[in-house]
């Protein structure tokens, strides 16, 4: 599952009360049947298709009733952290003002992204999701993230929380000097989980940045190198 040959470049940041996740929960997120969606969808094998995604939607349709109970304080902070350590570094001024949160859910964690972004653009592809969702000013749109409506490099950062990978189409939008957070709130033991080696590898060109733990989460913020 490599979109280049090249090493990948990874500099692994201090943790913050790091913590591991029970090894049977670790397990059972390695079994899960997103856990093969998630390779397949990153490798861009043709996973993406036929029954799937509405598979995928129906499942997330079911769970948006209680989906903000799953969400913990923890991962409110873990996200802050990979926002203020990994995106918004001294060294990265942003060439626009778009940000997209892919997978947004019912908007949970929404407003710690805009707290930080000049203009959020979150998307979901469930409806029952977005229903969930607050009236917090945030544009929501309802999207296959697999086929954005949106013009080529339009997102100067985009974050996925427990998300699927589209590396291709997230190449596309994101602008050439744009940052990619990806964080798994419960690190290996998420179901959708990719480590941060596997995100750069994955990308079509060479990719690399840094990554780091937060609790349970681990995240990195990734950028084109070169």
């Amino acid at each position: 599952m490599t979109g280049h040959s090249c090493p990948v470049s990874i500099t692994w940041l201090e943790p913050i009360d790091p913590q591991d996740v029970d090894a049977e929960v670790t397990l059972a997120g390695r079994r899960h049947p997103m856990r093969m969606v998630t390779m397949a969808a990153a490798a861009e094998v043709g996973a993406w298709s036929g029954d799937t995604p509405r598979q995928v939607e129906a499942t997330f349709d079911a769970l948006a009733g209680e989906w903000h109970t799953r969400h913990s304080p923890g991962r409110t902070a873990a996200l802050g952290d990979a926002l203020d350590r990994g995106v918004l570094t001294e060294d990265w001024t942003a060439s626009g003002d778009v940000w997209l949160e892919l997978g947004a859910g019912d908007g949970a964690a929404s407003a710690t992204i805009a707290a930080r972004a000049p203009r959020l653009v979150a998307i979901e592809l469930s409806a029952r999701m977005l229903a969930e969702s607050p009236d917090d000013g945030v544009m929501r749109v309802r999207a296959d993230a697999a086929a954005l409506p949106l013009d080529d490099h339009a997102a100067s950062c985009v974050v996925l929380m427990n998300m699927l990978l589209f590396p291709t189409e997230l190449d596309r939008v994101l602008a050439p000097d744009g940052r990619l957070l990806w964080l798994s709130s419960r690190g290996p033991a998420t179901p959708i989980y990719l480590s941060a080696e596997q995100v750069a590898a994955a990308l079509p060109g060479r990719w690399g940045g840094v990554a780091g733990q937060h609790g349970t989460a681990h995240w990195a913020v990734l950028s084109r190198l070169g």
